[in-house]
């Protein structure tokens, strides 16, 4: 990673900027609503990103010289304190769409507020979130709540794994709609993650 990160040759202002050392924290590139359009500056400013394949699946098309199959993936990254993201890849093969939708997950990287807004808890430390969330995607509505400290993560899986990378602990959460839409479903915790970000009305 290192070595790819040094032969690195930003094309975008904003890369240029992270490879000379002028700006140093992801999220001074966040909260100025700047878009991430190289994944490298990711990588220089989050080392310890994580990354987790969240489904792969098999597509079919039909074309003169017969049926070809390509691959979906779902990528979501994150880092545990406060920054997740998700992509989707599409190739040939399974491991280009992966790298693709990772590559993608890390473009599409946003902060998350946390806090404790449990009444059951106010230990005041950042093991939640500090209010409930709402996010939709088409039909699927992620409804995400502040929970006390030690209650874990009450979510199905998809929306588990988000939290998780996220750095979240703590929360109560409940899906409706097209929950059996695994793409849906993690968009809508990622728009509800993302409304903290936004000044509530």
């Amino acid at each position: 990673m290192m070595m790819a990160l040094e032969s690195w040759e930003p094309k975008t202002k904003l890369g240029k900027a992270v490879k000379n050392g002028e700006i140093t924290d992801i999220d001074v590139i966040l909260e100025s609503g700047q878009k991430i359009l190289e994944p490298e500056i990711v990588d220089m400013l989050i080392p310890d990103l994580k990354v987790e394949t969240i489904l792969v699946t098999p597509t079919q098309r039909t074309t003169d010289s017969g049926r070809k199959v390509s691959f979906r993936a779902i990528v979501a990254v994150g880092d545990g304190k406060g920054h997740v993201g998700i992509g989707v890849g599409k190739s040939q093969e399974v491991g280009p769409a992966v790298d693709y939708g990772t590559k993608q997950a890390k473009k599409n990287i946003i902060k998350v507020k946390m806090g404790c807004g449990s009444w059951e808890c106010q230990c005041g430390r950042p093991h939640s979130l500090p209010r409930m969330v709402v996010g939709r995607e088409g039909s699927t509505v992620v409804t995400l709540k502040p929970a006390p400290r030690g209650l874990g993560l009450a979510a199905n899986d998809n929306v588990k794994t988000i939290l998780r990378l996220a750095g979240i602990k703590d929360v109560w959460s409940t899906a409706r709609g097209a929950t059996d839409n695994v793409y849906n479903t993690i968009v809508a915790t990622i728009n509800a993650l993302d409304s903290l970000n936004k000044i509530k009305p």
